[in-house]
């Protein structure tokens, strides 16, 4: 299925601090660097959604984390978009509860569900790591240096869920090293480093 992005982002904009819509915007890209590289593997079932389910719900998965919604984050995305006139699938919906299974009560069935529960708070990390350096830039920061952060300095970044991250080295999941994660996530949230303030 093919979304009109721009309508989801224009949307996203109005209902979400600036922080929470750079955040999007990173997972976006992430959830589309980790599909690409499990394409490449050839590590995407038959019953993995489309490209652009995954690319949606990590632009959206954060939509009713604002304004009226916020106190009932993550359970009234539905509701958000409709107040724009926006509607999405229903395996769209699964993979954004997925990023909150314990709140949502969803099990985690796809790649796209684990990589969006894999990633979602990675992409703070990554950003702090950024923050540190001179130049506050994304093109400036190695995989290695986010990597040793989030091993060595649990209180940099400490609401980074490193449990949650670290998860995607499960073999029932997406059986990706921890270390080409990063790398992953961090190339992908690079390529969009203009449009996220970095």
């Amino acid at each position: 299925m093919k979304y009109d992005r721009q309508k989801f982002v224009d949307a996203l904009e109005k209902q979400v601090e600036k922080n929470i819509f750079y955040h999007s915007l990173a997972l976006e890209a992430c959830m589309g660097g980790i599909y690409d590289y499990l394409k490449s593997k050839n590590e995407l079932g038959e019953n993995e959604p489309l490209k652009e389910d995954w690319l949606l719900a990590g632009l959206i998965h954060d939509i009713d984390y604002g304004g009226e919604f916020k106190n009932y984050h993550p359970l009234k995305t539905t509701e958000a978009l409709a107040k724009y006139n926006l509607e999405i699938p229903d395996n769209v919906l699964h993979i954004i509860k997925a990023h909150a299974p314990k709140l949502t009560d969803t099990k985690l069935e796809t790649k796209a569900d684990w990589t969006i529960f894999c990633a979602d708070s990675l992409t703070g990390l990554i950003v702090a790591t950024a923050l540190i350096y001179p130049d506050k830039k994304l093109e400036s920061v190695k995989a290695s240096s986010v990597l040793k952060r989030f091993l060595k300095q649990p209180k940099f970044a400490a609401g980074t869920r490193r449990e949650d991250v670290a998860m995607c080295e499960k073999s029932e999941g997406l059986n990706i090293p921890l270390e080409k994660f990063i790398e992953i996530c961090l190339t992908s949230m690079q390529s969009v480093a203009p449009t996220i303030g970095l």
